[in-house]
């Protein structure tokens, strides 16, 4: 039994439902590999993030960190559940004004943005820019100069907290591309240099300790230094922080083992400590924003994929091979990453083997899963790979000229491709012919 399929996402015929569609039918009619989104699911979790802050009386933003996965449809749904967009690139940025979202509700991220980009950004009158470095600061300042414009912004901080996590995914620690460190006195000066700008409003401070965490200590460790921090520069500077963002990075459930709280829960502690921490201050109750990215997107994703060739070895496990593979999701060949995998047809049918799941991509390491446990299955059947929704899409690739799978988004029923699936014109459309001698 998949502890992670309900009762209710299973239909009279045993196939797997995602948001009220048969999964079979889906693969049937938009092809696979196919990319489904249950709608359903990220508009669920952006409610329950927001009712945690209503039930605790505190100002607060919800942030949904578009990098885990950015299509105009997506902007869609998080402005309509009345949710804020952190963006990390022009491009971001560019989808998100092709959605229609205000970029009034958008933070811009990034530690090397460029001159463009933050045009782009002033020019369309982003609610925020989190200044990264110095070189960003001067920068800015001289786009809001020559644009005769001002804007907010906060500043990172990196806070010397360490996530248990991957360490290609930590992002809090002192040795970090990200953000001002606080023992050198970097965040002091970065301040200094913000209040000295007349085009610039500062609003509050962020950090972000890295992602796909469990534990909720570090989350009440940087909730703690944060407040610290605005306590010291409330004291030395004179400056009153109004937000404290203390980032994303909630841990979601791929496979069995994991037993992560449920992301609200990483929340509530959140703003229980920042509650306390400010009570021993003169700064007043900050608003409170997250930026959770993977825990909206994440569990609503599922990718499906057909069945082809299989290759068994006496005394070796099988490889069972599908028809997409690092090229639709790269996660488990560069971090290792786990998922499950079920039978579309029958996602409750009894495991019969365990096989390596092997992707079509020209590489020993295209391999989706090294230990999937599955039923008994042949060429043409549809597998459904569980929480497949951030960074799968978002980090997809072309490799060895494969089209990119379509975005289809699933809810009450109802289906629609929200990102056509490439063709092989589109692989070439940027090409040119060499015409040198």
């Amino acid at each position: 039994m998949n502890e992670q399929i309900s009762a209710d996402q299973i239909n009279a015929a045993g196939h797997l439902m995602i948001g009220g569609c048969d999964a079979v039918d889906l693969a049937a009619q938009y092809g696979t590999p196919l990319v489904v989104y249950d709608v359903s699911q990220i508009r669920q979790q952006i409610r329950a993030f927001q009712r945690v802050f209503a039930k605790n009386q505190v100002d607060y933003t919800v942030s949904y960190a578009s990098k885990a996965f950015a299509a105009v449809a997506m902007y869609q749904v998080v402005n309509q559940e009345g949710a804020h967009i952190d963006v990390v690139s022009g491009g971001e940025m560019y989808t998100a004004l092709k959605a229609g979202f205000p970029l009034a509700h958008a933070s811009f991220h990034g530690n090397n943005k460029s001159y463009d980009e933050l045009v782009m950004a002033v020019k369309n009158h982003i609610g925020v820019v989190v200044v990264d470095n110095f070189h960003e600061i001067d920068l800015l300042n001289r786009v809001l100069e020559e644009l005769d414009a001002n804007v907010q912004v906060m500043l990172r901080i990196t806070p010397g907290i360490s996530a248990h996590t991957n360490k290609y995914i930590q992002t809090g620690q002192v040795d970090s591309k990200f953000g001002f460190d606080l023992e050198s006195g970097q965040a002091d000066q970065a301040l200094e240099k913000v209040q000295a700008s007349p085009r610039m409003t500062m609003i509050g401070l962020h950090a972000h300790i890295g992602s796909q965490i469990f534990e909720v200590a570090g989350f009440e460790g940087v909730a703690n230094k944060l407040v610290a921090v605005a306590d010291h520069w409330q004291k030395q500077f004179g400056y009153r922080a109004r937000v404290i963002n203390v980032g994303g990075g909630f841990g979601i459930r791929y496979v069995k083992d994991d037993q992560p709280l449920r992301p609200e829960e990483f929340v509530d502690a959140i703003i229980k400590a920042i509650k306390k921490a400010v009570a021993g201050t003169n700064l007043g109750q900050p608003a409170i924003w997250i930026e959770p990215g993977r825990s909206i997107a994440g569990p609503a994703g599922y990718n499906l994929y057909t069945v082809g060739s299989r290759k068994d070895l006496p005394g070796l496990k099988s490889y069972v091979t599908v028809d997409g593979g690092m090229g639709d999701n790269i996660r488990p060949a560069l971090y290792q990453a786990q998922y499950e995998t079920v039978l579309a047809s029958d996602p409750q049918a009894p495991l019969k083997e365990h096989v390596r799941l092997a992707g079509k991509y020209c590489e020993s390491g295209d391999i989706l899963s090294q230990d999937q446990a599955l039923p008994a299955t042949k060429p043409g059947d549809i597998l459904a790979t569980l929480d497949t929704g951030a960074y799968g899409y978002a980090m997809a690739s072309n490799y060895n000229r494969n089209p990119r799978p379509a975005v289809v988004f699933a809810e009450n029923g109802h289906s629609q491709v929200v990102i056509k699936r490439e063709s092989y014109d589109d692989l070439v459309h940027l090409d040119r012919p060499y015409e040198g001698k």
